[in-house]
């Protein structure tokens, strides 16, 4: 008999156990394909965080598989409806489930909510190396249409030096930059999600700061958000017109990780920020691919994406 399962969204109660699940899913990928270390380098409780950032930004939209045997969640997805696409985030499926279908249940689920609710696209980052989340992915309709290169930079305490080209055009963003944050996101990568923005100015919870690239004669030429949090230090997501404006935003928000590292996820075909992330020290970990569902204009300009908050 096949296992009867439960598909429902997640609520306050799971919040303990979602974490976990997402901590054992993650670690235990990477730990059986050598990675060597723990993908969380921290105490499994603290990836709640991910639980609280992502139900903050979009209230319900979650997808959970429970056995209704065992009342065990299986896996769980978070999704993102934004104002031109729905973005799928980082899925997480305990190991106990692995190869059962839970994947195929969960991005189902979120391809009915992008066709029901008459969204063009779904979008989402996946990692290169899972062969098994990619055949997921790609079975359903899912097309790479940008590959990244995961870089952790340790950041030294004294910073990385002088400024970047342009770094003193780099201020803290406010509500004030929302509007002009969406515009240049829509003529870049032909989204935007004015929610995401306020979040990150806003920062409810402490973890997040926002920054943009100032122009005087156009306003707005670039912004970038960055996670600091013992469950994930990561820059991004970050959109700017150009790979000089990209290396005067990261060069600004590294500072926020003195002491510490950070990871970015660099487009690889933007041989500018990636020459930089080098000669700064930043090693490669592992490759992301942007993966659609649907409609996709190609990148007009610089698109990092991130996980926390996740992206377009």
């Amino acid at each position: 008999m096949g296992l009867k399962l439960q598909v429902r969204p997640l609520n306050a109660e799971d919040r303990s156990v979602y974490a976990n699940t997402l901590f054992s899913s993650f670690n235990t990928w990477y730990w059986k394909r050598g990675w060597g270390k723990n993908y969380f380098n921290c105490q499994p409780e603290e990836t709640s965080i991910f639980y609280d950032i992502y139900n903050d930004l979009s209230p319900g939209c979650s997808v959970a598989v429970f056995s209704k045997n065992s009342g065990r969640l299986m896996g769980a997805c978070f999704y993102h409806p934004r104002e031109h696409h729905v973005s799928l985030g980082i899925m997480s499926v305990h190991p106990d489930h692995f190869g059962q279908g839970v994947g195929r249940t969960l991005v189902n689920h979120i391809l009915d909510y992008t066709r029901q609710h008459d969204y063009k696209s779904c979008r989402l980052v996946g990692s290169a190396i899972n062969m098994d989340s990619f055949s997921l992915y790609n079975r359903a309709g899912f097309i790479p249409r940008a590959a990244y290169h995961d870089m952790v930079i340790a950041v030294p305490q004294a910073g990385l030096g002088k400024l970047a080209a342009g770094e003193n055009r780099v201020r803290d963003a406010t509500l004030a930059d929302v509007a002009a944050m969406g515009d240049l996101e829509f003529e870049v990568s032909g989204i935007r999600r004015a929610i995401d923005y306020c979040y990150a100015i806003e920062n409810p919870r402490g973890v997040l700061h926002a920054a943009v690239y100032a122009n005087d004669q156009r306003g707005i030429d670039g912004f970038m958000i960055s996670a600091k949090h013992p469950a994930l230090n990561m820059l991004g997501p970050c959109v700017a017109r150009n790979e000089e404006i990209a290396v005067a935003l990261i060069n600004q928000e590294l500072k926020r990780f003195a002491g510490t590292w950070a990871l970015l996820v660099v487009p690889m075909d933007k041989r500018k920020i990636v020459e930089q992330m080098y000669r700064w020290g930043a090693s490669n970990v592992e490759t992301h691919l942007k993966q659609v569902w649907g409609e996709f204009q190609d990148f007009r300009g610089v698109n990092m994406p991130s996980f926390l908050p996740e992206t377009g």
